[in-house]
């Protein structure tokens, strides 16, 4: 019996072992969405006994909005698909980890969980299975 094509399926292996990138990552918090709040009624004041009825329109927007996102949670290693991108600013990715980070990715783990990581990893998409690592890198694409 022939070794050759034992020996090709295992170069082939190799070479597609090969195209598999590792990207440092770190655990970052969800993304916060803020909407602004619904305006206020206007009330009408009824009439007193000779004056036209006042509309009193409240002041809309006067007290500060205050956003307290949650705390990144530790990484977790396992597969999982990417679920969404979002790209960040230089500003809210200063507190990672990660040199360059540029993404914020979000990774629905093989057991249901979503798990958000900082990267500057490039040539991702929606739907892409990606594996973290312990050490704390996301190999792409993931088997």
């Amino acid at each position: 019996m022939s070794k050759l094509p034992f020996t090709l399926s295992l170069a082939a292996a190799a070479i597609l072992a090969g195209c598999a990138t590792e990207s440092k990552v770190a655990p970052a918090p969800a993304p916060v969405v803020i909407a602004p709040a619904a305006p206020a009624a206007a009330v009408v004041v009824p009439p007193s006994t000779a004056s036209a009825p006042v509309v009193v329109v409240p002041q809309s927007g006067t007290a500060p909005v205050v956003v307290a996102p949650a705390a990144a949670l530790p990484l977790r290693a396992g597969t999982g698909r990417i679920e969404s991108i979002l790209d960040i600013p230089p500003s809210a990715a200063a507190g990672s980890n990660v040199p360059g980070a540029n993404k914020r990715v979000g990774i629905r783990m093989d057991d249901g969980t979503i798990q958000y990581v900082d990267t500057a990893a490039s040539g991702l998409a929606i739907g892409d299975r990606v594996a973290i690592t312990s050490d704390g890198y996301m190999r792409h694409p993931a088997p």
